[in-house]
């Protein structure tokens, strides 16, 4: 057995070694007895701050370690020892600390023996894990015994029902790394009540209590430290599901809901429970949803989307020090071997393990994957898990980046036995590229596109890009694509245009820092984009370089983009394409070039996900998140904005979708994403200042929040369009000036303000991907003066007895777009109040005229060219103000009025209602959405006003000739 790194110590190890030794024997409880084991001590001092962090805390455990030889032991038996701690122990205070000091110990005898190279890495892996499992397993049994008092047992046909516990990812496979958060899923057998306590409950409140208890056991951090980081994310419905499921509603979950991705990350999905009758049926429901009976070829497809949003990550992070992450890392070398068992697992029984080296053995045996390609990628992932290993247990922190500090590179070398750091950049990189030729080439691309095209032209287009040419003989070549035929311009302009935008390209490359691999993939690149652009139909090929060559500027540094371009011809097709039809579009690809990424799939590209798929879509982006990596989540949630927004334009521009559903998307998406933000910012809040506890409601939680937000404008009424900010109002219903729990304890009002700070910080603070969306709160109570977050009885307060009729009428458009139940059914009660209240009618309709002619005064921009589709007379402003008259007036008679907020549907209540003619809501709701179509055209083309043309004009005269019978008529 080896008990020494690989390689001697360098000189700086062995002088940290060296005084870390000095330091420990001058604490008071250190026994010398350890002279046979100095340098032993002293190297793993050097090599894990860790290790030395420990043991000066607890001297004591030198003793257990070396001189009862716990150290050279095999094999530790977690689950006896674990039982025999926690049978003595009588309170959740000190099970929190018991467990921390057991992880904590048994962590260090890890570590040491992994780093002095006393153990395999899979002995490491195996050891961590099985650790893991006990820890949880044994405090939930713990947990469920210190109920049962209280309430009883939860009783099934089989006996007391467990909670079972489902370890997800590496915990699953077995092979969890060092320094890991752990993913779990709670469930139980069967709705009941329970019996033999004090009082009885449902299973379902009983089993929420045990899960709560767990997570606060494991991931509290107290003086002694944490358990485990516990994440909840992949359990049904993520972190708006419940936090624990019976099986009846977790087979629904999965049979009808079920994503591709979760099957995916069901495959290493292991019942960390003891087997009992309980968890094979657990299992049963389970195998089907993860596995199909035949060839599963209907989750390549799914594979391959999976594995183009690994590509695009690598790329756009640049994660190359990222062993886990980056290209060839852990990561990839873990979806080769998880696909290979989803496709083929329900056919070959043998695959269905979690542990990625049976799994790559069974693929062997099956002929599924050639020996030597399963030899060298195991090699590569046991290399790559051994150096997470050690990264992690220098300071037991969860990261898979290389060092860059002097010390932490030195400690990698002298385990891993390499002589200096170059050498490990070599043999790291040839493990990576072992790893990424495999990941390469599963559920492999189809082909690109290739372009039939004369021979004349392609070699044209290099002419023109190679050659020096001038005006005339760009000129003769443009000949060959006949743009004369279809474009009302003489060839002489179009040569012209064409040759100053070529070349103006090229004089802008001297200017530019590009590699030589760069330069190199751009010159391949150019002469095919050339004969994309001439072979369009544009309406212009100048402006269309011009656009193209937007994009590129934008790229030219960034030899990916470039690569991804060159070799995806039908990407390329579409960047040309979208550049052709809208200015806007091509400034957020050139503004954001990750959005090159959506053109790879035209499929996804021109078809929007379904409306309430947007939630489900980026609760899958965050799951790959961090949950305490801020940064990154900003960062993802812009990504999911700008790649949808993207999507939703391309359908716009294809005319794949009509005006109002291009609305409706772009509110859902703003929606899905307000629903991820305030979680995200109630975390954060909550990690520091616990959560509010109310006088009448008691604590709060991240399912019911005690908060809601309320959308005004074109989010309250589904209309919003490219661009949109969002108009938001914050209210809560917490009772009373009570705190928070937390270790840095503030008052209830003072959290929600917190609270909502932090939600329009993570909106607005600009990022390399810009800000989320612009947020306007003027609308709240007392506008700008007013609170930032207001109590929901004071929100009533003000709009009865001190809003202004204009705020009323904002209040029409205004719906709950997420909160707890209870806030959304007292905001419906204010707003029906409001809107219910009798009016008159002159009175109403004078407010609203006067109201509206200042707004014409200061904000129209029409002139005797153009039309201000907004703000001019006849225009949507005024469609919206006849709207809301006539909700103001008349709901007091006819509350179901006010079950819409959005314009069209109000329009068609109050023709049924005989308020107004059919005739005219069906003239202000074709005007509406005419008007609506324009303005969604004008955003893509980065345009204000539209053209006057007849067609407009007589909108125009009919929509002010109702505006004039029922607002201005009754005034005379």
């Amino acid at each position: 057995m080896k008990n020494s790194p690989a390689t001697p110590l360098p000189e700086e190890l062995i002088a940290l070694g060296n005084e870390r030794w000095q330091e420990i024997q001058s604490h008071e409880q250190f026994s010398a007895h350890f002279e046979s084991f100095e340098e032993h001590i002293k190297t793993a001092f050097a090599l894990s701050d860790f290790i030395f962090e420990q043991c000066l805390k607890n001297p004591l455990w030198l003793v257990e370690l070396l001189l009862e030889k716990v150290l050279f032991t095999e094999q530790v038996d977690y689950q006896d020892n674990l039982v025999q701690l926690l049978a003595q122990v009588d309170s959740e205070a000190v099970l929190q600390q018991k467990l921390r000091q057991f992880r904590n110990f048994h962590m260090l005898r890890i570590a040491w023996r992994d780093l002095l190279n006393m153990q395999s890495i899979e002995d490491s892996l195996a050891q961590v894990s099985d650790l893991a499992r006990q820890l949880i397993t044994q405090t939930n049994s713990w947990l469920y015994q210190f109920l049962q008092p209280q309430f009883g047992l939860p009783e099934g046909e089989l006996g007391p029902q467990p909670m079972l516990i489902l370890g997800m990812g590496k915990l699953g496979g077995d092979e969890l790394n060092f320094s890991s958060d752990i993913d779990l899923i709670f469930t139980y057998p069967a709705q009941g009540v329970t019996s033999g306590g004090r009082k009885s409950i449902e299973h379902q409140q009983f089993f929420t209590k045990v899960a709560q208890k767990l997570i606060t056991a494991l991931d509290q951090i107290t003086a002694d430290g944490q358990v485990y980081r516990v994440d909840m994310r992949l359990r049904p419905f993520g972190d708006s599901g419940p936090l624990v499921m019976h099986f009846d509603a977790m087979e629904d979950y999965y049979q009808e809901q079920g994503r591709d991705w979760e099957r995916y990350a069901m495959l290493k999905a292991s019942i960390l429970n003891v087997p009992c009758p309980y968890t094979q049926q657990l299992s049963a429901i389970l195998q089907p949803f993860i596995y199909r009976r035949y060839l599963d070829f209907s989750a390549i497809e799914s594979l391959r989307s999976m594995k183009s949003m690994i590509e695009q990550e690598v790329r756009r992070r640049g994660l190359t020090n990222n062993i886990k992450l980056g290209e060839g890392g852990i990561r990839e070398a873990e979806f080769v071997v998880q696909s290979l068992q989803l496709i083929n697992g329900g056919r070959e029984p043998s695959l269905k393990v979690q542990s990625l080296q049976l799994a790559l053995s069974e693929l062997v045996n099956l002929q599924i994957l050639p020996t030597k390609s399963a030899k060298d990628l195991l090699q590569s992932y046991l290399w790559l898990r051994k150096i997470e290993h050690c990264l992690q247990q220098f300071a037991d922190k969860q990261t898979q980046v290389l060092p860059n500090n002097d010390t932490d590179q030195k400690r990698l070398l002298t385990v891993l036995g390499i002589n200096d750091y170059e050498d490990f950049m070599q043999q790291l990189a040839q493990h990576c590229g072992l790893i990424h030729q495999q990941f390469s080439l599963l559920v492999k691309d189809d082909p690109a596109l290739q372009d039939d095209v004369a021979d004349e032209q392609l070699q044209g287009a290099k002419d023109l890009w190679q050659l020096q040419l001038d005006a005339e003989e760009t000129q003769s070549i443009l000949n060959h694509w006949h743009l004369a035929d279809e474009v009302p311009t003489s060839d002489i302009t179009i040569g012209k245009d064409v040759y100053q935008q070529i070349s103006g390209f090229k004089q802008d490359l001297t200017s530019q820092r590009i590699g030589q691999r760069g330069l190199t993939t751009l010159n391949n690149l150019m002469p095919v984009i050339i004969h994309k652009i001439l072979s369009y139909s544009a309406k212009d090929h100048g402006e269309l370089f011009r656009r193209v060559f937007t994009v590129l500027r934008a790229i030219l540094g960034r030899t990916a983009y470039l690569q991804l371009l060159f070799e995806n011809q039908a990407a390329l097709f579409h960047l040309v394409k979208l550049c052709a039809a809208s200015p806007w579009v091509t400034e957020q690809i050139a503004r954001f070039p990750l959005l090159l990424d959506e053109l790879l799939n035209p499929i996804s590209l021109y078809q929007p996900v379904a409306f309430n798929q947007y939630a489900d879509e980026l609760r899958q982006a965050l799951l790959r998140v961090e949950p305490e990596d801020l940064e990154l989540q900003i960062e993802t949630l812009r990504q999911f904005k700008l790649s949808q927004q993207l999507k939703i334009a391309a359908s716009d521009i294809s005319n794949a979708l009509p005006v109002m559903q291009v609305s409706d998307h772009l509110t859902y998406l703003a929606e899905a994403i307000i629903v991820q933000v305030v979680d995200i910012a109630w975390q954060q809040i909550v990690a520091k200042h616990g959560v509010p506890v109310c006088e009448t409601q008691g604590p709060k939680n991240i399912q019911n929040k005690g908060f809601g937000i309320l959308g005004f404008g074109k989010l309250g009424g589904w209309e919003l369009g490219y661009g949109s900010d969002l108009d938001l109002v914050f209210l809560h219903n917490c009772d009373g000036q009570q705190f928070t729990n937390g270790k840095k304890p503030i008052g209830t009002s003072g959290f929600y303000i917190k609270l909502a700070q932090r939600i329009l910080h993570i909106f607005t603070i600009k990022t390399g991907l810009g800000i989320l969306y612009d947020v306007d709160m003027r609308l709240r109570p007392s506008g700008n003066a007013g609170l930032l977050v207001c109590h929901v009885h004071g929100f009533a307060t003000y709009e009865m007895e001190n809003a202004w009729t204009w705020e009323h009428q904002a209040l029409g458009r205004a719906r709950f777009i997420t909160g707890c139940g209870e806030l959304q059914q007292r905001f419906s009660a204010v707003r029906l109040a409001v809107l219910s209240k009798p009016r008159n009618m002159l009175e109403l309709a004078a407010e609203v005229v006067s109201m509206r002619e200042k707004m014409r005064d200061h904000l129209a921009k029409g002139d005797a060219h153009n039309i201000d589709l907004k703000q001019d007379a006849g225009g949507i402003a005024d469609i919206e103000f006849i709207v809301q008259f006539m909700l103001l007036a008349h709901t007091s008679s006819f509350p179901n009025l006010a079950k819409w907020p959005d314009n069209v549907r109000i329009l068609a209540d109050l023709a049924k209602l005989s308020l107004i003619t059919k005739a005219e809501a069906n003239t202000l709701n074709q005007a509406y959405l005419e008007y609506r179509n324009y303005a969604h055209r004008l955003a893509l083309q980065n345009g204000e006003l539209a053209e006057i043309n007849p067609s407009l004009l007589d909108l125009q005269t009919k929509v002010k000739a109702i505006w004039h019978k029922y607002l201005i008529e009754p005034l005379q």
